[in-house]
């Protein structure tokens, strides 16, 4: 009964977010809080979720990933915005990486290369939240959206086991990275030429779900060598979408098959509804397991303060020196989410500073969601043409 009510809420604040703008995951979120204190009022036992919050947020991610590659269709015309969500990825990354890292060395006296590891987690923008939240977007945003966080969650994930595998930069650690690059890429040409072949040739009524459960499996045997696996997992979507503009007379006559339109709207659609649930239950257990009596610490929410600062003013001076845009919604729509949370599980007990905690993780994903809500509030009101869910973009 539980898991089922979860469910229908996070269907209905899904349609509370269509209306008013304020993403689903805030409203998960503060669910999650809300079932705590239940707990805790009649002080019922509850087991420890957070041993499972990292693989929760895993399938989430491939998932996410994985929906919104199947809704970008290229045109060489669309080179100019993947180029430029590209380098507003690579280059905000970079840049909040070195403040955030500045003020984590302040406050901690760590050395530099623990303060970095530390900060990368909150210098992404999450997919996992973003892309759903640009889904009212016009064509032009919402596709530089997609990109931009998909390509944050993908660079990000490079940098944080670029610098877990190294801890100086010389020669021999970007020749390394540059093989991993390279035989990620072989990968994933591989694997979606199988697994374009599968869907071809399977003719049992079970089809999607074995797919799915191989691009996982394929996530998960790169992420066992520290590969950054989840290029294949945006590569596949991408390629499935677009194989049809691929002329080989070879290619397409053992590939493609008249219907593959049809099913990959089939297959758009499964993923989607798997990601709502992958994605409604780790946000309510990342909410149940979050402690809200670590915000009576001062020292915490000045220091959430500063790292909130620091990552819409970097967004600002991007926005405003390098794309010169609008403003508005691009600035509030870098939330911190899924990616954050597991990349910060997966911080080395080690390399772990005292002063950051899941406590302020929590702040700035919050914040971040709630800045993100009220942006959208005070912008102008975009509306989906009707019949134009699974329109690519």
């Amino acid at each position: 009964m539980i898991l089922c009510g979860l469910v229908i809420f996070s269907y209905l604040f899904d349609l509370i977010a269509g209306k008013t703008k304020l993403p689903s995951v805030l409203l998960l979120l503060f669910l999650g809080i809300a079932i705590r204190q239940v707990v805790d009022y009649f002080s019922w036992t509850a087991p420890d979720f957070s041993r499972i919050l990292p693989a929760l947020g895993t399938l989430g991610l491939i998932l996410i990933v994985f929906e919104g590659a199947l809704e970008l269709k290229y045109t060489p015309e669309k080179n100019v915005v993947i180029k430029r969500s590209f380098l507003s990825a690579l280059c905000i990354l970079l840049a909040t990486t070195a403040v955030i890292t500045t003020i984590f060395h302040y406050i901690s006296g760590a050395s530099i290369y623990r303060c970095i590891v530390n900060a990368i987690p909150f210098c992404v923008v999450s997919s996992a939240i973003a892309i759903p939240s640009a889904s009212g977007l016009p064509k032009d945003k919402k596709e530089f959206i997609i990109y931009e966080s998909s390509f944050s969650d993908i660079l990000t994930i490079v940098f944080f086991n670029f610098m877990l595998s190294n801890k100086s930069f010389n020669f021999t650690a970007f020749t390394s990275l540059g093989g991993e690059l390279l035989l990620i890429l072989f990968f994933a040409v591989v694997s979606c030429l199988l697994l374009l072949y599968l869907i071809k040739n399977i003719t049992h009524h079970v089809k999607f779900f074995l797919i799915i459960s191989i691009i996982i499996l394929v996530y998960a045997i790169g992420q066992s060598y520290h590969l950054s696996a989840l290029i294949v997992v945006l590569a596949f979507g991408l390629f499935l979408n677009n194989a049809s503009q691929i002329h080989f007379p070879w290619f397409r006559r053992n590939f493609l098959y008249p219907a593959l339109g049809h099913e990959l709207k089939q297959l758009l659609q499964l993923s989607a509804e798997s990601a709502f649930l992958m994605r409604t239950f780790f946000f309510v257990l990342f909410g149940f397991t979050m402690n809200i009596h670590q915000f009576n610490d001062l020292g915490l929410l000045i220091l959430g303060v500063l790292v909130i600062v620091s990552i819409y003013l970097i967004r600002f001076l991007y926005i405003k020196l390098a794309l010169k845009t609008d403003m508005m919604p691009e600035l509030v729509l870098v939330p911190r989410g899924l990616i954050s949370v597991l990349l910060f599980y997966n911080l080395p007990e080690k390399l772990q500073l005292p002063q950051i905690d899941t406590g302020l993780l929590f702040i700035v994903i919050l914040s971040t969601s709630v800045i993100m809500s009220l942006g959208l509030l005070g912008s102008r009101k975009y509306k989906i043409p009707e019949g134009q869910e699974f329109d690519n973009v």
